[in-house]
C-alpha cells in the first residue's frame, strides 16, 4: 500500500471507531496505529530509515556511525514493537507535562486562584467592559485548564454579573467561549497543541509564543463577533446560581493567583530565547526553561497556594491531587496513543511522498487546516482532531523546501480544530446546558463564531509565514 492509502486507512479507522463504534479515543488511535504498522510494506520502512538518517546527518543531529546503528536497529523491530516504541516515546515527551498541567489546573480551581484571576480582570476592566474581562480570563485560564472546566467556572460569574449590571448576557457567554476555546487549541501545555508541537518537532516555547500571538488575533475577532451577535439575538440570563459570590475575601492575592499561569510561559520563553541568543553566564535560563521543569515548578507553586488555602489539610490535598492525576492519566494515554499513530504513519515514508507533490509547500498550511477541520466536524473532539492531523503536518515539516518555520504548521492545525462545533461535540452541550441556550441558539451564535475564529487564525498564520518565515 502507498503512504497516502495508509494515511486514508488510518484516518478512516480513527473516525469510524469514534463515530460509529463509539470507542474511546485511546482504543481508536491504538487500533489505527497497530493496523498501519502491520500494513506498511518493507520497502517503505527501508525508504523511511534511509531518508530519516540522511536528513539527520544533513542537520548534524546524527553521526555516520549512529545512522548505521539506527538503520540496523530499526530493521530488527517487529510491527508491534514499532508501535510500542512510539507509544513510549509519546509518554516520555508529554507525560510529565500533562500531569503537571492537570495538577496546576485543579489546584487553581480548588484554591480560589482561578476565581481571583476573573475578579481581578473584572476589577481592571470595570463592569462596563466585563466582556473583555471574561474574554481574557477565559484565554489565560484555558492555558493550564481544560475548556469545559473553564466554562464551568466562569458561567456562574457571568450569570451573576448579568443580573447585577443588567448587561448583555449572550455577550458574556460568547466572550467566555471565544477566549477559552482558542487557548485550548493553540497554547501548550493543553494536550492538543502540546502533542502537535512534539510530533512536528517544534520547541514548546516557540509554540507557546506563536499560540499566544495568533490567539490575540483570533480572540479579537471573537470579541468583535460577540458584540455583533449579541445585538442580533436576545438572551435573558438564567436564575442566579446558588452559592456564587463576587466577594474577594479569603481568596489568594492577585500576584499569587497569576503566578502558576504565567510562570511556565515566562520560564519556557526564557529558555527559548537563551537557545536563540546564547548569552554568557545565563545558563540558569536554559535549565529553568526546560519544559518539564518549568511546569513542575508551576505545579509546586500552585500546590503551595492550595496548601495555604486549606490550612495544610492533608486529606484534602491528597484527594485533590489524586483526582487531578486521574483525569490527567486518561489524557496521557490518549496523547501517547496519538503519538504511536503518528509515529507509524511517519514510518510509511509519507514525508517523501508529500515532497514529490507539486506545490506541496504552498498547500501545506491550508491542507493541515482542512484535514483537522474535517476530523473535528466528523467526530467532535478538537484534541482528537489535532492528534489525528499531526502526522500529516509532521510529514509536511519533514519534506524539503517548506520555506517557513514548522511552528506555522502546528498553528494551522490548532486553528483547524475550531470548525465546526455542533451536536457531536461535548463542549457544544456544556455551553448549551450551562448557559441556558437552546440548541438552535448555540448553532446560530457559538458555532459560526468558533468556525470563523479558526478561519481568521489560518489567515493570520498564512500571512505570518510569508512576512516572517523564520526559516
Amino acid at each position: 500500500m502507498t503512504p497516502f492509502l495508509l494515511l486514508a486507512l488510518g484516518m478512516g479507522i480513527v473516525l469510524g471507531s469514534v463515530i460509529w463504534l463509539k470507542l474511546h479515543p485511546f482504543l481508536a488511535l491504538s487500533t489505527a496505529a497497530i493496523v498501519i504498522a502491520f500494513s506498511t510494506p518493507q520497502g517503505s520502512l527501508v525508504s523511511y530509515a534511509e531518508n530519516h538518517t540522511t536528513s539527520e546527518l544533513e542537520r548534524g543531529k546524527m553521526s555516520t556511525a549512529g545512522a548505521e546503528v539506527f538503520k540496523e536497529d530499526f530493521a530488527k523491530l517487529s510491527s508491534m514493537k514499532r508501535v510500542v516504541k512510539q507509544f513510549g516515546n509519546g509518554c516520555a515527551k508529554v507525560g510529565l507535562i500533562i500531569a503537571f498541567a492537570a495538577l496546576i489546573g485543579r489546584f487553581l480551581l480548588e484554591s480560589g486562584a482561578a476565581a481571583k484571576i476573573v475578579l481581578v480582570m473584572l476589577s481592571f476592566f470595570g463592569e462596563k467592559r466585563a466582556g473583555l474581562a471574561f474574554l481574557i480570563s477565559g484565554f489565560l485560564l484555558a492555558i493550564p485548564v481544560f475548556f469545559d472546566t473553564v466554562f464551568y467556572l466562569l458561567i456562574p460569574i457571568a450569570i451573576a454579573m448579568a443580573h447585577r449590571t443588567k448587561g448583555n448576557y449572550l455577550f458574556y457567554v460568547l466572550c467566555i467561549v471565544a477566549g477559552g476555546t482558542m487557548a485550548h487549541s493553540l497554547v501548550p501545555p493543553t494536550p492538543g497543541p502540546l502533542l502537535v508541537a512534539e510530533e512536528i518537532g517544534v520547541e514548546i516555547g516557540a509554540m507557546m509564543l506563536g499560540g499566544l500571538a495568533v490567539g490575540l488575533f483570533t480572540i479579537t475577532f471573537g470579541y468583535l463577533y460577540a458584540r455583533w451577535a449579541s445585538g442580533k439575538f436576545d438572551l435573558k440570563p438564567p436564575p442566579m446560581v446558588a452559592g456564587v459570590s463576587m466577594d474577594e475575601d479569603n481568596l489568594p492575592s492577585a500576584m499569587v493567583s497569576f503566578l502558576p499561569v504565567l510562570l511556565p510561559v515566562v520560564l519556557v520563553a526564557g529558555g527559548t530565547l537563551h537557545a536563540i541568543i546564547k548569552p554568557d553566564n545565563l545558563e540558569f535560563l536554559k535549565v529553568l526553561g526546560e519544559k518539564n521543569l518549568a511546569l513542575g515548578i508551576a505545579a509546586l507553586v500552585a500546590f503551595i497556594i492550595l496548601a495555604k488555602r486549606c490550612s495544610g489539610d492533608k486529606e484534602r490535598l491528597r484527594k485533590v491531587s489524586s483526582e487531578a492525576l486521574s483525569s490527567g492519566a486518561v489524557i496521557v494515554l490518549i496523547t501517547a496513543a496519538g503519538a504511536a499513530f503518528g509515529g507509524v504513519l511517519k514510518q510509511t515514508d509519507i514525508a517523501s511522498a508529500i515532497g514529490t507533490l507539486q506545490g506541496s509547500a504552498t498547500l501545506a498550511l491550508p491542507v493541515c487546516f482542512l484535514i483537522t477541520a474535517l476530523v473535528r466536524t466528523a467526530q467532535g473532539s478538537a484534541t482528537v482532531a489535532m492528534i489525528t492531523a499531526a502526522p500529516v503536518a509532521a510529514a509536511f515539516a519533514a519534506s524539503p523546501g517548506l520555506g517557513f518555520h514548522p511552528v506555522y504548521l502546528a498553528l494551522a492545525v490548532g486553528c483547524g480544530s475550531k470548525p465546526i462545533p455542533w451536536m457531536n461535540d461535548s463542549g457544544f452541550w456544556v455551553v448549551t446546558r450551562m448557559s441556558g441556550l437552546k440548541e438552535s441558539q448555540t448553532l446560530r451564535t457559538v458555532t459560526p463564531m468558533m468556525s470563523l475564529m479558526g478561519v481568521t487564525g489560518l489567515i493570520v498564520v498564512v500571512v505570518a509565514s510569508w512576512v516572517l518565515p523564520l526559516s
